[in-house]
């Protein structure tokens, strides 16, 4: 699979200017294609810019709002739930987390539960975005419905990610950034895009027979009256090797994004022509738990010590969470956000339809 690079602010402009022709109002537009183009540039392809192509069908399919917009309905000092009024999900994400980080500072926490959104990209960035202010952050959502609890066959939960970050006195903070499931969904189109087969333990068949064709599982989830088959939680099928705790934490999410949400919980999202999805933020002040140099210093000298640590035959080196996605957005700021192929013909294709400037090549 060939890639292609392209300058970072040219991508998040055009995925911008797309965004706008489809209907978008320009502020929500720019978020948004901004949340996209990080994801690209920070190696997460199944959440980039390809997402231009779902982020159209669901608005043709009237999912999504454009001109919808975020309402408090409930707040406490420490606490905020909002309905989304189904619009952007990157708008309604960085409305609520922009209040809870107001919170937080004021009064040392806040939760912040959504309901009525859309798909609001990587959650690492809405818990980073409280980490760029000193504080720990959060940031979870329930997905439409593609995976299969363990032990059972019948798909009723999604990927359900989990963000969280903490500043450090270094470089670095740490941003964990995790499916519950063992592949996210959209990486089974990245795959099936650049023509590679699955591993086994990621996606389960109707009979719970293992699937490494990713046209084969696209295909099962593309199925609006399917119920059968999905995708595997951390741990794989069974309990032997800890499914049930990769399971146990996708409950977790949706119990967090729906009940808490006073919203449905995966099993009902995108069932109906309304998109409901529900996410759950945090942000909370280090210093509730004593000096806040001093946590940032203890953080950064175990992340150190994690980073320096012995490697295992063959790697070079140990890496914490959210390492690699910052190596990788350096040098695509520096010599440009790589896309396959595919994703780059997409874009054209669009340019083409909307009478837009083409990407350059960086």
């Amino acid at each position: 699979m060939a890639f292609e690079r392209i300058r970072y602010e040219g991508l998040v402009e055009l995925s911008a200017a797309v965004l706008e022709k489809l209907g978008y109002p320009a502020h929500k537009a720019r978020i948004t294609a901004v949340v996209l183009a990080e994801a690209d540039a920070r190696g997460v392809s199944s959440h980039g810019v390809t997402r231009l192509k779902v982020y159209r069908n669901e608005l043709e399919g009237g999912h999504v709002k454009p001109g919808a917009d975020p309402e408090i309905v409930h707040e406490t000092p420490i606490s905020l739930v909002v309905d989304g009024h189904y619009g952007v999900g990157a708008h309604i994400s960085e409305f609520t987390m922009k209040r809870a980080i107001e919170k937080a500072k004021a009064h040392g926490t806040c939760y912040a539960s959504v309901r009525n959104s859309n798909h609001f990209g990587m959650a690492g960035l809405w818990a980073e975005m409280a980490v760029k202010e000193g504080l720990l952050g959060s940031a979870f959502t329930n997905t439409i419905r593609c995976a299969v609890p363990t032990l059972g066959k019948e798909r009723l939960l999604g990927t359900n990610p989990i963000a969280v970050g903490i500043p450090s006195d270094g470089d670095l903070p740490w941003l964990l950034d995790m499916a519950t499931t063992t592949a996210p969904r959209g990486k089974l189109g990245v795959y099936k895009r650049r023509n590679l087969e699955m591993p086994e333990g990621w996606f389960v068949g109707e009979s719970g027979e293992t699937v490494t064709d990713p046209s084969e599982a696209t295909s099962i989830l593309a199925d609006p009256t399917g119920r059968w088959g999905g995708l595997l939680f951390l741990g794989g099928a069974g309990e032997l090797m800890g499914g049930h705790k990769g399971y146990g934490l996708a409950v977790l999410v949706d119990m967090l994004c729906g009940p808490l949400a006073g919203g449905p919980w995966t099993r009902d999202v995108f069932q109906t022509m309304d998109a409901n999805v529900g996410h759950f933020f945090s942000a909370t002040r280090l210093d509730l738990f004593g000096d806040e140099k001093d946590i940032r210093r203890r953080v950064g000298d175990m992340l150190s010590a994690l980073r320096s640590s012995a490697p295992s035959e063959g790697n070079e080196r140990v890496y914490v969470h959210g390492e690699k996605e910052s190596l990788r957005r350096k040098e695509a700021l520096e010599s440009g956000v790589p896309l396959d192929d595919a994703t780059f013909r997409m874009l054209k294709d669009f340019a083409a339809e909307f009478g837009l400037t083409p990407p350059e090549k960086a």
